[in-house]
């Protein structure tokens, strides 16, 4: 960086590593900035062997030391378990909401501090900024497309203050092309889509597969009728319309999973939600998140809507939302600052 002064002792971050393009252009970035930067590569279960080779590959490229974290006791506890038992309730749970303010951030933190880097870093679309008060906020990153902000919702002031963003301000194809330039193996792997501990996506055999028993029921058709059985509520999540097996002559979605494990079918308009009420609220100051008007997000990929919150746990939507799913976050933004969220726990 123009004008760093190498006499000075440079500051250090250590980056969260997974061998995919993002982080690992992300090292050369900081480093263009003048940090010193050291890799982290996390094993959260047996199913990241893969991960960890291709950071090492990349680490090897960028030229920094890495550091491999066993994270496989703390991922079972806060992550896997929670899933499965999620996911056997009718819930639909989301993985990396968890992992990231308990296991990933927490251990990549913990290594920091025992390395002696003042910053953490990682490969998310996102950037954090620093409000009036003094409080770290996540806030959304310059490319719409690829907006993280959501996930790291949960994530607490100790950690964001020492969290460093470098991708907030880059496009997925200016990463893409700067990978080229630097010869990473990574430049054109495609991008994860499933969860990282499934990879093949099946869900409900990596549930049962572990010894859980999904709760069982029936269908029940707009007017009460019922339908069948299904297959156990752990194939479906709110909003779903393929994949149900059931002949009823006009499309169907899954509306509510039940608590007894009946599946309540609606037909297209009647999965809309005016209300919702969240549990686990967090913000990032760790203060009550107060009541007013804020942008919503319900899922990753879902555009903020309006909506009014009561400082209790409800959001009224001014124009109904498609599918809110129990088990799945809402996530509150203002001027585009996630401001707090939590877990979604009931809909109307």
């Amino acid at each position: 960086m123009e004008g760093f002064n190498t006499f000075e002792k440079q500051q250090t971050v250590l980056m969260g590593m997974s061998g995919g393009v993002d982080s690992s252009v992300a090292v050369r970035i900081l480093q263009d900035q003048g940090f010193a930067v050291q890799g982290a590569v996390i094993r959260f279960s047996p199913a990241h062997e893969g991960a960890v080779a291709a950071a090492r590959e990349s680490a090897d490229t960028l030229g920094i030391p890495l550091h491999v974290i066993d994270a496989q006791d703390a991922f079972e506890r806060f992550v896997i378990q929670p899933f499965c038992e999620s996911y056997c309730a009718g819930k639909t749970p989301n993985p990396c909401i968890a992992c990231n303010p308990f296991v990933k951030f927490r251990l990549l933190s913990e290594k920091a501090d025992e390395l002696g880097c003042s910053w953490i870093s990682t490969g998310h679309y996102a950037r954090v900024q620093v409000d009036n008060d003094g409080i770290s906020r996540i806030a959304v990153p310059e490319s719409a497309a690829r907006d993280q902000s959501y996930m790291l919702y949960r994530l607490p002031q100790d950690i964001l203050r020492k969290l460093i963003l470098p991708l907030g301000e880059f496009e997925k194809d200016d990463i893409r092309a700067m990978a080229r330039e630097l010869h990473l193996a990574c430049a054109d792997a495609p991008d994860s889509m499933e969860i990282c501990f499934i990879p093949d996506g099946d869900y409900a055999a990596y549930i049962r597969q572990r010894g859980f028993t999904p709760k069982t029921g029936h269908f029940i058709g707009p007017q009460g009728e019922d339908l069948g059985a299904h297959a156990g509520v752990d194939h479906y999540t709110v909003g779903q319309r393929k994949g149900l097996g059931i002949a009823a002559g006009r499309p169907l979605f899954v509306k509510t999973i039940l608590e007894n494990g009946d599946i309540q079918l609606a037909e297209t308009g009647q999965e809309y939600s005016t209300r919702v009420t969240l549990q686990s609220m967090v913000t990032p100051d760790g203060q009550p998140l107060p009541a007013g008007e804020y942008l919503v997000k319900i899922r990753s990929a879902a555009r903020p809507t309006p909506c009014s919150y009561d400082g209790n746990g409800g959001i009224l939507f001014p124009e109904p939302v498609r599918a809110p799913a129990p088990g799945q976050s809402a996530v509150f933004y203002c001027n585009g600052t996630v401001y707090g969220g939590g877990i979604i726990a009931e809909t109307d």
